[in-house]
């Protein structure tokens, strides 16, 4: 794991590049409850859309976001495409798990 996330407020009129940059600061952590800055930005959006546009209920969002339990998944990435984001995968450098070696296949 990385570093603690460290929570910086989220303002009424941030911009998108704002947002995506603290939600893509809290994931670079690997801090599984740093998710919660994709919660403060569900409060900058009109959650009613997004629940439609995630095709989700609104007390689903409400509840995802509350800290009471780990987020399902696909949760996240339904409630991040609705606000307009994606997740994106990048390569880490360091001591990581190793490829698997390519087995010979005779068939």
């Amino acid at each position: 794991m990385s570093e603690k996330f460290v929570e910086t407020p989220i303002e009424l009129h941030s911009s998108r590049r704002d947002i995506a940059d603290r939600i893509n600061r809290a994931f670079a952590t690997s801090d599984i409850t740093a998710c919660r800055a994709i919660g403060d930005a569900t409060r900058l959006h009109n959650i009613s859309d997004i629940a439609r546009e995630a095709e989700l209920e609104r007390t689903s969002i409400y509840r995802a976001f509350a800290g009471e339990k780990l987020l399902n998944f696909s949760t996240v990435l339904r409630i991040l495409d609705a606000m307009g984001f994606q997740l994106k995968v990048t390569e880490r450098r360091g001591n990581r798990a190793k490829l698997a070696r390519k087995r010979n296949s005779k068939s």
